[in-house]
């Protein structure tokens, strides 16, 4: 499967979101990944719905919305209504995370299913079918900058044996050319990336590296 990179809005420089959001269009992104954070399931706080659709309006690519909320059932029409493509929950939410990825799809999004580090994969068993896409933390979740977990490497690859080669299986935590080896060879084929991207000095030429100079 062709190699995806989604930069991470949560490295960019927060005066100047609207042209940073331009910026990694112009850089080649195939998506913009949005972390939406709540203080409660994970101890930060982040974006909100005014912000993804600040994205969509300087943007034409896809917005992968990544819901780190403890009850993210309360919003997903909100972020639906601000122009996500893809919202993607937590396994680990408290909510009936069946039928909120069944709310997602009904709205005419795909629905993606997130696994924190330390998460089964038998967390996905009774949602197969459910889903579009499966996003592997290979960070605790919350903070940006923080070091791969090399620990979730068998993780990626139970979950791409679990869900066939023609499902999307991303990586969030960590990612720059040197660990997105080590994750694609595991079996992933999307990978969201921060500080590697945003703090580069030529974000192009990073993401061009990242894509075709994965091992």
């Amino acid at each position: 499967m062709r190699t995806k990179i989604l930069p991470s809005l949560l490295a960019a420089d927060m005066a100047r979101l609207g042209e940073e959001v331009k910026r990694a269009e112009a850089a080649g992104a195939d998506a913009l990944h949005l972390d939406i954070m709540d203080g409660c399931f994970v101890p930060n706080i982040s974006f909100g719905p005014d912000v993804v659709a600040m994205a969509r309006r300087n943007t034409q690519v896809p917005l992968s919305v990544h819901l780190m909320l403890a009850h993210p059932d309360r919003y997903i029409d909100r972020f639906v209504k601000a122009g996500a493509d893809t919202i993607l929950i937590h396994a680990e939410a408290s909510c009936d995370v069946a039928g909120t990825l069944a709310a997602i799809r009904g709205f005419g999004v795909a629905a993606g299913i997130v696994l924190n580090p330390g998460t089964p994969v038998t967390a996905l068993d009774g949602l197969m079918g459910k889903f579009d896409e499966v996003l592997c933390m290979t960070v605790v979740p919350g903070y940006g900058g923080q070091a791969f977990m090399d620990s979730v490497l068998p993780v990626i690859a139970a979950v791409r044996a679990k869900v066939g080669d023609a499902m999307t299986v991303m990586v969030d935590g960590g990612i720059d050319r040197d660990t997105i080896s080590k994750a694609r060879h595991a079996g992933a084929n999307a990978f969201v990336a921060g500080s590697a991207l945003f703090h580069a000095a030529d974000m192009a030429a990073e993401i061009g590296c990242m894509t075709h100079c994965t091992g």
